[in-house]
């Protein structure tokens, strides 16, 4: 262990809806197979911001106090008994997870599904909108240094970008749609690049969020306020719905080709009336993803390489006790990724 380490930390935590504050905390204890990182970084998710403004999310319920923050990065200050004492000093990414590691799920790789999971910044579970955290350290993934701190907590984000690409089969030449050009749209956009993608179409209400979608590798835009995705005839080979919205969705899936592929990412309303002779006419496969699995490796690598640009998609940077406004930042078109530094 460290012999430098303070005693206590600084973190941003959520009493209940709409109400933060910043507690002077010990640091965590590090059990034997984790590691205690100093966090660089945070960024701030769409989860986040209704945990803060709502008070829930789907069926979590903020009953207690709870440190948001789940997409992160830092060093290695300290590591456990289990843990080889020269990772102390390592900039890592960490992947947010704890599942059950007996669980059939985790046993057959889909350990993102396992019911079991403990995930930062879901109550019962504090994130890193705080100084220092631990993680086990296999979910410590190390990071090379042409990557920055702000990449290395963006890595979660393009996961969930990965997962969609593996659900909807992204391939050279592939035909994508994306609607909503929010932070995990426009990396679904970028990772369809790097995929080789031919087509990549990307549709948001917003004009200024349709320009950043074009900046970050889409080939042409859509405002669905003025034209009707349903009936453009696309004939995507993949649809991918980032908004969460009822009217993206339905349309989205009338614009799949024959035989196509549907993959639902963002959260919206809990029941969408959804088009069914459409799906099974032309046996459209519809599927969600919930996070993602074994995905880090080749994020730190998409990154490194320079084919995904994370840096050039944060739009702001806030301090431990800015939290409120890091997290009200993202109802601003012109906000892309808003970042927590702890330390600032």
């Amino acid at each position: 262990m460290s012999t430098t380490l303070p005693t206590s930390m600084n973190a941003s935590v959520l009493l209940g809806k709409g109400e933060l504050t910043v507690e002077q905390r010990p640091l965590p204890a590090v059990d034997a197979d984790q590691v205690l990182v100093r966090i660089s970084a945070v960024g701030v998710c769409g989860s986040d911001v209704h945990f803060y403004k709502d008070g829930h999310l789907g069926d979590w319920v903020v009953d207690s106090p709870l440190v948001l923050g789940h997409e992160s990065g830092g060093v290695i200050v300290a590591v456990g008994s289990d843990v080889d004492p020269a990772r102390v000093g390592e900039r890592v990414s960490i992947e947010p997870q704890r599942p059950t590691p007996t669980s059939q799920e985790t046993l057959s790789g889909a350990y993102n599904l396992d019911p079991g999971m403990r995930f930062y910044a879901t109550p019962g579970v504090d994130g890193a909108f705080q100084e220092y955290t631990v993680i086990q350290s296999h979910f410590a993934h190390p990071v090379p240094d042409s990557v920055s701190d702000d990449a290395a907590a963006l890595m979660e984000p393009l996961s969930v970008a990965i997962a969609t690409a593996q659900k909807g089969k992204f391939t050279v030449g592939t035909r994508v749609l994306v609607t909503g050009s929010g932070p995990i749209g426009i990396a679904i956009a970028q990772v369809a690049r790097a995929y080789g993608a031919s087509e990549i179409i990307v549709s948001d209400v917003s004009a200024e969020r349709r320009d950043q979608a074009l900046r970050f590798g889409a080939t042409r835009t859509i405002d669905p306020l003025v034209d009707d995705i349903a009936t453009m005839g696309l004939g995507v080979d993949v649809f991918a719905d980032a908004s969460g919205a009822a009217p993206a969705v339905r349309s989205g899936i009338r614009a799949v080709r024959p035989g196509g592929i549907v993959v639902l990412v963002g959260m919206g309303a809990d029941e969408i009336p959804l088009p069914i002779p459409v799906i099974q006419n032309n046996e459209l496969v519809v599927t969600g993803i919930f996070r993602y699995a074994n995905t880090w490796p080749l994020a730190i690598e998409l990154v490194a390489s320079g084919r995904v640009d994370l840096d050039s998609m944060v739009t702001g940077h806030f301090g431990i006790a800015e939290v409120e406004d890091a997290l009200n930042s993202t109802t601003s078109p012109s906000t892309l990724k808003s970042v927590v530094n702890p330390g600032r």
